[in-house]
């Protein structure tokens, strides 16, 4: 919702078709893996085991390679420079990257240790555009671009600004380049902490099976992930090369004689994952009947409660049960002692105390201990930001959903009204005055809020889910399955997002 902790590894690599003519020398590799991101909690287990893993593999297979670990926005770029110097017409180029991506204005950006995402356009300031990247790499004469992304994972800046979509995004690729992502399109997958991701396990087993095209390769990895995640990670593949290329030097071209893997289990039938690049979106919303369709509610001072209708009639499935008495409280999360020696939040408070109508730093530190729990102490920061700009609709939205998630409905729909009031089709206030409706029991208000965001941004994954769990309230038990089952398909973690926010 409001306050995303964002996620992301990413994986990228640039190929030339093999021929008799090219030495090892040919073939360029750039390996970067990211792993201690400060404004996460911990730092990444996988990233560097499977960039150390793919960086021997790709030794023995020909290629010259070039390490990185945790590099900085500096320390990338230079890299990038460093691998553009080498292309010549011809060559191969391989850029392996694995920590946090995010995408934003249809692209994809690999993100720096030290990247400072705070508003949308920091992302294009901190972040390396993938289509740049392979841009560059077609300009040098690269005659094969293979972009291998294992980006789809939360982030600790996904909830920091809303005008973005979970995952990543299709790349507009020259010709000539072959692009894999580890999951779906606008999707994620859970950060399981293990010391290798499933994708890489994959990805190298395949990379050693000799005599394969690489587009074979990619796609007995995409099968064999999607297989051992019983269809809940299924990876995602583009290509446009016009020749074959094998990762290993020597193929003659020929195809496998081995057996292929059997198919994977059919993944559940809600987001189809396909090569082509068009991202997969949330099937079509079913229209209701003409007598229940609801025009989005116009704002009011306090929320509108609305009498529980009945059970819906066997055979469809169980309504979801009303919100849990253990929702979150003012006084949930960790102390303000403990808080204090964050580094991201020691850092804003020395800002503040510097100048305490510093409204930027009081904002972003509202926003990292909404993002941790601290509801009272975000709520006291978006009072103040409010304070110096009472027209600020970021904070009025912050407060809004801040306010929603500790039980205070009624201030809450005075925040989110006043924030569209401000600006008219502000998606994230929709989305925000949709959770204050569902949670106050104002079913038909939170489907139009939530509706209304979806029209917006259609890939809005928490309004898809809470539409879902509105829908079945509303007796809409079939529609409202499909849509949470789409929204889980995209974000495996909202389930339990939602429960922190005391809805179930």
């Amino acid at each position: 919702m409001k306050i995303r902790l964002f996620f992301v590894l990413s994986l990228l690599v640039s190929l030339i078709p093999t021929a008799p003519s090219l030495a090892a020398g040919d073939r360029f590799a750039l390996v970067i893996g990211n792993a201690k991101y400060p404004d996460a909690d911990a730092p990444l287990k996988e990233p560097l085991n499977d960039a150390r893993d793919v960086a021997d593999e790709l030794k023995r297979d020909g290629f010259s390679v070039e390490t990185g670990e945790n590099l900085t926005g500096d320390g990338m770029r230079r890299a990038f420079d460093k691998l553009y110097g080498k292309i010549k017409p011809g060559s191969v180029a391989l850029v392996f990257f694995s920590g946090f991506g995010i995408q934003s204005a249809r692209q994809s950006y690999l993100l720096p240790i030290d990247a400072q995402i705070w508003t949308e356009s920091d992302v294009r300031r901190d972040g390396i555009s993938l289509e740049t990247v392979l841009g560059e790499l077609n300009t040098r004469g690269a005659g094969v671009k293979i972009a291998l992304v294992d980006a789809s994972r939360r982030n600790p800046f996904e909830r920091r600004f809303r005008s973005f979509s979970a995952g990543l995004t299709p790349v507009i690729a020259p010709n000539g380049t072959l692009v894999m992502y580890s999951a779906a399109l606008a999707s994620v997958v859970s950060d399981v902490g293990g010391e290798h991701s499933l994708f890489v396990q994959e990805l190298l087993k395949e990379i050693r099976v000799p005599d394969l095209m690489a587009e074979e390769t990619l796609n007995r990895t995409k099968m064999g992930v999607t297989r051992a995640s019983r269809g809940e990670q299924v990876p995602w593949i583009s290509s446009s090369l016009a020749e074959d290329f094998s990762f290993i030097p020597g193929a003659g071209g020929s195809r496998p004689t081995t057996t292929p893997p059997p198919p994977p289990p059919a993944p559940p039938p809600v987001v189809a994952n396909n090569p082509p690049p068009a991202p997969p979106a949330p099937p079509p919303p079913v229209l209701p009947k003409p007598a229940d369709t609801v025009a989005a509610p116009a704002p009011s001072p306090k929320p509108q409660v609305e009498a529980a209708l009945p059970p819906a009639p066997p055979p469809p499935p169980p309504v979801l049960p009303a919100d849990p008495v253990t929702a979150p409280s003012m006084e949930s999360g960790p102390s303000a002692a403990a808080l204090a020696e964050d580094p991201t939040i020691k850092g804003l408070t020395a800002k503040i105390a510097a100048n305490p109508d510093d409204v930027n730093a009081l904002y972003r530190r509202g926003q990292v201990y909404a993002s941790k729990g601290a509801y009272s102490l975000a709520i006291k920061d978006f009072d103040e930001t409010l304070r110096i700009n009472p027209k600020d609709v970021e904070a009025l939205n912050n407060r809004c959903w801040t306010r929603t998630v500790v039980g205070d409905l009624q201030g809450a729909l005075k925040d989110c009204n006043e924030a569209l009031r401000l600006r008219p089709n502000f998606v994230d206030a929709l989305d925000s005055r949709g959770l204050v409706n569902l949670k106050s029991g104002a079913v038909k208000n939170a489907i139009a809020d939530f509706e209304a965001a979806l029209r917006i941004n259609p890939r809005l994954t928490s309004s898809l889910f809470g539409r879902g769990i509105a829908k079945q309230r509303n007796g809409s038990a079939q529609e409202g399955a499909l849509d949470i089952a789409n929204a889980k398909a995209m974000d495996p973690n909202i389930v339990q997002e939602f429960a922190s926010y005391g809805v179930r």
